[in-house]
């Protein structure tokens, strides 16, 4: 279906075209012109719009701190422009292929002149086998014009992720499962590397989140869970607590609870 609205700015690259569409509240950022590769509420810029997003900042609730963050696939910056204003203290490194993506992020997506923020014009697995900085959390994110990047899921770059994130390390994956592989050889892919130490659930849409924990899934009570869940979402104005509630009523046996 077509995007209703405006199109503000049309550019190409070598990749294809990106669009950039307004209407009254929202700007959006697009490769193809019928989905939406990112979205801004021009009142509120540094707002997540998209559920998958919000999802993915659950990753968070199990950190006892976070000092880096990664993220793999720039688009608008909606998810670095919310961790940014969410931690005071996080530095926060974007991996983006197209250069033109970049600019304009920044023309049309407010993304923040910061000295936090570290921009990576480069491809996201390339970046991944050279990268020398450790992750407290990862943020993996790959679309093009044909939909996820199918080298998200493959085993060298899973691996490298790994190696790239600190002892107490997260990697969040944002996956939309397409015919290059089903949906039980990615969690059998990842369910090895990782030493089945997951936690996945889906959201409106159809997009599966997948935490991928580097070492042991932290023993954590409901109470608990809910409860850093609560304290995330007055901080990053994201609705974390209800993904919390799924992700208990859903996989609440892969937290070690005596």
């Amino acid at each position: 279906m077509m995007i209703k609205a405006t199109c503000i700015s049309t550019v190409h690259d070598e990749y294809g075209p990106i669009y950039v569409y307004q209407n009254r509240i929202n700007r959006i950022l697009s490769f193809d012109g019928d989905i939406e590769q990112g979205c801004m509420n021009l009142n509120n810029p540094a707002e997540l719009m998209h559920k998958y997003a919000q999802a993915m900042m659950t990753g968070c609730i199990f950190l006892p701190s976070i000092e880096t963050a990664s993220v793999m696939g720039l688009g608008t910056g909606s998810m670095v422009k919310c961790l940014l204003n969410s931690f005071q203290e996080l530095s926060v490194h974007a991996i983006e292929l197209r250069q033109e993506v970049i600019k304009t992020a920044k023309k049309y997506f407010h993304l923040p002149d910061d000295p936090r923020l570290q921009l990576h014009n480069n491809d996201a697995v390339g970046y991944m086998n050279t990268a020398k900085i450790k992750s407290d959390i990862i943020f993996s994110d790959l679309y093009n014009t044909h939909g996820m990047e199918p080298r998200q899921v493959q085993l060298s770059y899973l691996r490298r992720c790994k190696k790239s994130l600190t002892e107490k390390g997260v990697l969040v994956l944002n996956l939309w499962i397409q015919d290059f592989r089903s949906t039980a050889e990615i969690e059998d892919l990842l369910s090895h590397e990782f030493e089945n130490r997951l936690i996945s659930f889906t959201v409106a849409g159809g997009n599966t989140i997948v935490l991928a924990f580097k070492n042991e899934i932290p023993s954590i009570q409901r109470n608990e869970l809910l409860s850093r869940a609560k304290k995330l979402q007055q901080q990053m104005e994201v609705p974390i607590v209800q993904y919390a509630k799924l992700i208990w009523s859903q996989q609440q046996y892969k937290f070690a609870i005596d």
